[in-house]
């Protein structure tokens, strides 16, 4: 009974198990009134859910709503839908919205919903300091309250009449950004202003401007005034003064400095005038500056001084520029149109000018060593002026120049370039060096002492030898090298080798090596090389022909190998020649001693064989031939008999019938020849 009872209840239980089925269809998530919301109204996340149920059973939905993938809304109702308010919406509310909602055991997320609050709110700027000094810097602060970052930050500082700076700054973890501005020469009374900007979805939004800030700037100190004395305007010669002064607040750290084209030519510190004298020349024309700083503020004054000129420059005039040695210099040193100054000629060195004479002239005889610059200077009232530099040449003759090789010896290789070097031992530079091949200029140089010449067109049968001349400014002229013949050498080309007999050679015979070249020129140095396991010069010799012979008078087995020659001259070239391969056999005589030397033993071993052999077979045989003698003589002398008639003389003196009467001989004789007839037989090739 209570098994019957229990399947009862798990039956009814299986059946309300099936009657509360349910499914998610689908969870959605809404935004009202928009998803573009403006800043500061009101905003309603929405999500809904879509389910079937078997029956209509009370379900419990735990709705969850994340923002950016963070918990902002969690609430548990009956009720397939939930609303999440908010009640004045904030940029930092833009972001990606999604909820999920979890009922009986099953769990389903909507698609994410991308919501923009348009608009930012207003920044708020702060400025450090109301008021500040020239030099010093402001520090501002803007903050965009209830932003979220990154976000960048844009400062400007906006003058009267000019166009504002800004400055850029991101933020990536703030929602406020500092900087400092400078506050500069002419800045008076500043106006600063900030707005934010952010990125949103790769939209760019911008705030409103901030509130401006106001700041006052006071002057460290005026504005310097700068006076030449007694004039802007003075001629050279006299003493000007310079005097620049300002008016300070505090005295400490003030510096004022007088410039000219950036050079610095006088400074004071914590002093309120700087005083600055000098004898004017037509340099000192131009422009002046004076310049005041304290700390990080500075001002400046300028002023334009126009020099004029007290006397020209002074002329030198040579009588000659270029000339000989030993001959006579004349230097003249004029200015136009004034003639009352103090004159000196000097010569250019660059440890220091060499003073020559106080006079405007200067007579002299000039050598080598007087080449150089001449400048004469003219004095006026303390004021020196320097002319313009004359150059002076002093020319020594060129000695004979000699042609060389630059390699040394006068010989070139055909095919390679030949350089020479012309150079003349004396002889004041510069100096042109002509190249000559024969009769034709194939180059010219000008050069110190020497001069190189790179001639690679060399012929064989090129037989026009060369020259070289130079000559300088010298009123001597020119002079010519002697004549430089070069021999040109012809590199080897083909080497052979050859020999006779060719192959094989007998042992002890004469054998001649023939070693050429087809072309090359001479001497030529020929070597022959054996080549076994290792290589073995055999032969040398330097000829002054294209080939050589060597007789080699005995050979040997000891000569058999590979033989090859090779062959050089000047060119330092090696040319080898293809191998030949050379067999020393041995010779007829050699063989046939060798052949007796090997048969007369194996003849004298067979001999012996055969004798032991017979003299064993005799000895063997003995008694039985003996009963049956008369018999056996009998059948031999018939075999015989026969025999001669069937096959001629085959036997023919052989020692078995003495005549024609067929007299049988002794019982004795009989079996002798019985035993020599039988040993023949036995030791015939066919015996059987």
């Amino acid at each position: 009974m209570y098994l019957a009872l229990l399947v009862i209840l798990l039956q009814c239980s299986e059946l309300y198990t099936q009657e509360r089925v349910f499914t998610f269809n689908t969870v959605e998530i809404k935004v009202q009134p928009s998803v573009k919301v403006k800043n500061g109204a009101p905003m309603s996340i929405v999500c809904h859910a879509d389910i079937s149920k078997s029956t209509d059973f009370q379900l419990k939905h735990n709705f969850t709503i994340f923002k950016d993938d963070k918990l902002v809304f969690m609430t548990v109702s009956d009720k397939r839908d939930a609303q999440y308010e908010i009640s004045m919406a904030r940029s930092s509310d833009t972001g990606e919205y999604e909820c999920t909602v979890e009922a009986g055991g099953k769990t389903k997320s909507s698609n994410s919903l991308h919501v923009w609050v348009t608009g930012m709110t207003k920044p708020i700027l702060t400025a450090e300091k109301k008021e500040v000094l020239e030099g010093e810097v402001v520090k501002l602060r803007c903050e965009l309250p209830e932003e979220v970052p990154p976000l960048h930050f844009f400062f400007r500082k906006i003058k009267m009449n000019s166009t504002p700076k800004e400055k850029h700054v991101f933020e990536p973890y703030r929602n406020f950004s500092v900087v400092e501005f400078s506050v500069e020469e002419g800045d008076n009374i500043l106006q600063f202003d900030c707005f934010g900007r952010r990125n949103v979805k790769l939209e760019f939004e911008s705030s409103v401007h901030s509130n401006k800030t106001l700041v006052t700037v006071r002057e460290p100190f005026i504005k310097p005034t700068l006076n030449a004395k007694p004039s802007s305007n003075i001629t050279e010669g006299d003493r000007i003064q310079f005097e620049c002064s300002t008016v300070v607040a505090r005295m400490r750290g003030i510096e004022i400095i007088l410039q000219k084209n950036k050079t610095i030519l006088n400074s004071v510190r914590d002093e309120r005038l700087l005083k600055y004298s000098a004898v004017a020349t037509l340099e000192d024309s131009g422009e002046y500056l004076c310049k005041v700083e304290q700390g990080r503020a500075s001002k400046t004054t300028k002023l334009n001084v126009v020099v004029s000129e007290l006397f020209p420059k002074p002329i030198l005039a040579a009588s000659m520029s270029k000339l000989d040695e030993n001959k006579e210099l004349t230097l003249n040193c004029s200015i136009s149109v004034f003639r009352k100054a103090n004159f000196s000629i000097l010569r250019k060195n660059s440890n220091g000018d060499i003073w020559l004479t106080n006079s405007r002239n200067l007579t002299m005889r000039v050598n080598v060593n007087d080449t150089g610059s001449y400048i004469c200077k003219a004095e006026v009232k303390g004021i020196v002026k320097e002319s313009k530099p004359v150059r002076i040449n002093v020319y020594a003759p060129v000695s004979k120049p000699t042609l060389s090789v630059v390699s040394g010896l006068p010989e070139v290789v055909l095919g390679k370039p030949l350089r020479l070097i012309c150079h003349s031992v004396m002889g004041t530079p510069p100096i042109t060096f002509t190249f000559y091949k024969g009769n034709e200029v194939k180059k010219r140089v000008t050069n110190d002492t020497y001069a190189t010449f790179l001639d690679e067109n060399i012929r064989q049968n090129d037989k026009r030898g060369y020259k070289c001349d130079a000559r300088n400014s010298h009123s001597s002229g020119m002079k010519t090298s002697n004549i430089l013949n070069i021999t040109v050498i012809v590199p080897i080309r083909n080497a052979s080798l050859g020999s006779i007999p060719y192959g094989e050679v007998e042992d002890g015979s004469e054998t001649a090596f023939l070693c050429s070249v087809k072309e090359g020129s001479w001497p030529i140095h020929f070597r022959i090389f054996r080549k076994t396991d290792r290589e073995v010069l055999v032969f040398e010799k330097s000829e002054n022909a294209d080939r050589v012979i060597w007789h080699k008078k005995t050979m040997n087995r000891q000569d058999t190998g590979t033989y090859y020659c090779m062959a050089s001259n000047k060119a330092n070239v090696d040319v080898k020649s293809h191998p030949i391969t050379i067999s020393v056999i041995l010779a007829a005589w050699q063989k046939g001693v060798i052949a007796a030397f090997v048969l007369i033993p194996i003849a004298g071993a067979v001999t012996l064989t055969l004798w032991w052999f017979l003299c064993k077979k005799k000895k063997a045989k003995g008694p039985s031939m003996e009963m049956s003698g008369s018999a056996l003589a009998t059948n031999l002398t018939s075999e015989k008999l026969t025999r001669q008639h069937n096959d001629g003389d085959y036997y023919s003196g052989s020692g078995y019938i003495e005549d024609s009467e067929n007299h049988m001989k002794s019982a004795d004789e009989s079996k002798d020849s019985v035993e020599n007839r039988h040993s023949r037989i036995q030791g015939h090739p066919d015996a059987t």
